[in-house]
């Protein structure tokens, strides 16, 4: 049996929307966009748009939580 408790994913417990609001308040949405060429963050930008992109869209979703992750270790 798996332990949920222990949890070694470091996304556990974020929700998309908390990720993609972290990236933006301190990135913004054009430099996202140079950094991940996903369209929701170069063409008419929103949180709300991007949220609905990234839930169906699995590889675009990675690119953005693998990002997130890689600026958290600069933090």
């Amino acid at each position: 049996m798996s332990e949920q408790s222990g949890s070694k994913d470091p996304l556990h417990g974020l929700t998309l929307k908390t990720i993609v609001e972290e990236l933006v308040e301190k990135y913004g949405f054009e430099s996202l966009g140079n950094e991940i060429s996903i369209r929701c963050f170069t063409h008419d930008p929103s949180v709300k748009s991007s949220l609905k992109f990234l839930r169906k869209t699995p590889w675009a979703r990675k690119k953005v939580e693998d990002f997130y992750l890689q600026s958290k270790k600069w933090d």
